[in-house]
């Protein structure tokens, strides 16, 4: 389990506690909240001595349904959508805020990050819930592409039969995904060698 900034530990325990208030009401209809930096990924990025970014288009990928970016099934009848409509934008901010609070958010930069959604989907199911986030990621540099791959994020939990327990914690596993992708982009070796700073 990544760590958390206090702010993103007090807006997911803000997100499970409405969302398990309106799952005891009736169905559910959840924004997720904005994106905000982690401990874990700031450190990634501290360590990585990359050059600063800035961030391009993030949209759907080409033939995907067009709801894949705006609305989740598999949620009982509930429902999430993302904070700023789009689950590609949300990606895109999620990035974002992790460049930004490192210092690698450079809105003049010859660097350039885009990225298209692929896959984005959540089932509580009884039993074994499951939910998937992926996408292509983009680094270019004076519009030469110098990085170009799927980065996926997925995971499994076990799923309550009671709705008032799966949703939330479906919710909650589909939401930390995002972190978790991000994680690993900063990750990856070709995306660091893509943004190293020049040797002296």
């Amino acid at each position: 389990m990544t760590s958390k900034t206090p702010l993103l530990h007090a807006a997911l325990q803000r997100l499970a506690l409405v969302t398990t208030a309106a799952v005891l009401a009736g169905c559910v209809s959840v924004k997720m909240p904005a994106p905000t930096p982690s401990a874990a990924n700031a450190e990634k990025l501290r360590t990585a001595k990359l050059v600063p970014s800035q961030m391009g288009n993030f949209k759907l990928a080409a033939g995907k349904p067009a709801e894949m970016d705006t609305s989740l099934s598999g949620l009982r009848g509930s429902s999430v959508s993302p904070a700023n409509g789009s689950f590609a934008g949300q990606l895109r901010d999620e990035i974002a805020a992790e460049l930004g609070a490192a210092g690698l958010l450079d809105a003049k930069s010859r660097f350039v990050i885009e990225g298209q959604l692929t896959d984005s989907m959540v089932d509580a199911a009884i039993g074994v819930g499951k939910a998937r986030l992926a996408a292509r990621i983009q680094v270019k540099r004076d519009g030469q592409t110098l990085f170009d791959k799927e980065i996926v994020a997925e995971a499994t939990w076990e799923s309550s039969f009671v709705g008032a327990v799966a949703i939330p914690a479906a919710i909650n596993q589909y939401g930390a995904l995002y972190k978790t992708l991000v994680g690993k982009l900063f990750d990856d070796a070709d995306f660091r060698r893509a943004l190293a700073k020049p040797t002296p």
